[in-house]
């Protein structure tokens, strides 16, 4: 070992240099040593397994009609409306297929809804549960209307070209051709489905894919208090809650 003396201090004073690195050193060396044991015994140990909580708060991935007002029908077929004149107009021109059915109302404000049937043929339980769905989000709701006359048409009768002399904002199409109409009565419901996703749409069609569903009820009662109390009852998302009720406000009916 080679030790270095300052000649312009005293023997004593660099004895108490050396001693003072050398105290110094060994706080380095214990601090080090007791780093490398904490490192060996977490290698070691198993990292912990997540609960269901830390797995069920996973964000999940959302479906491409989750922006939009969706159900699926008692038979199983894909319900999905507008919520604006944004998505009305995105509805129409990007996901109205052939083999398709579309739904409207004469109403002003009333959403567009489209059966996702592809080449299927849809049974006339499906074509009333698609009908109860674009009366239930229309602004018949709001106006406490208990029946909507709704017409359904096949995707290539609606067209974005007006009659002369006329101009269609945005969300609003021209209907050519034969229509046919359908009475619903002005109901709905909610529920969570088997993958945990707030439906909400005809009572019949959402009993069928959620394991418990409640009724919603035209009202004025605040939608974000409907939402609170719908969250204690069901379980959920407030946001996605808040989201699928319809417009204009609403209550529900007491609990049981």
């Amino acid at each position: 070992m080679r030790i270095v003396l300052n000649t312009r201090q005293t023997l004593e004073e660099n004895a108490k240099r050396y001693f003072e690195a050398a105290k110094k050193a060994r706080h380095k060396a214990h601090g080090a040593q007791k780093a490398i044991e904490e490192w060996r015994r977490r290698q070691a140990t198993p990292a912990p397994e997540r609960t269901a909580k830390q797995v069920a708060t996973r964000p999940r991935k959302r479906e491409w009609y989750e922006k939009f007002r969706w159900c699926f029908s008692s038979d199983g077929f894909l319900l999905i409306g507008g919520r604006d004149a944004t998505t009305n107009e995105m509805l129409i021109k990007h996901h109205a297929e052939k083999g398709d059915v579309v739904f409207h109302t004469d109403m002003a404000g009333s959403p567009f809804v489209v059966i996702k049937a592809g080449e299927k043929e849809v049974p006339s339980r499906t074509l009333d549960e698609a009908a109860q769905f674009c009366a239930a989000f229309s602004r018949a709701w709001k106006n406490g209307f208990s029946v909507l006359e709704v017409f359904h048409v096949t995707p290539d009768q609606v067209t974005k070209e007006p009659n002369p002399g006329e101009y269609l904002p945005k969300g609003a199409f021209m209907i050519r051709g034969k229509t046919i109409y359908h009475r619903p009565q002005l109901k709905a419901a909610i529920g969570l489905d088997k993958e945990g996703r707030v439906m909400a749409g005809p009572p019949d069609a959402v009993a069928a894919h959620c394991a418990k569903s409640i009724e919603i009820l035209q009202g004025n009662e605040k939608t974000s208090d409907v939402a609170k109390e719908l969250r204690k009852r069901l379980g959920g998302e407030i946001d996605e809650i808040v989201a699928a009720l319809p417009p204009g406000g609403c209550r529900l009916p007491p609990s049981r």
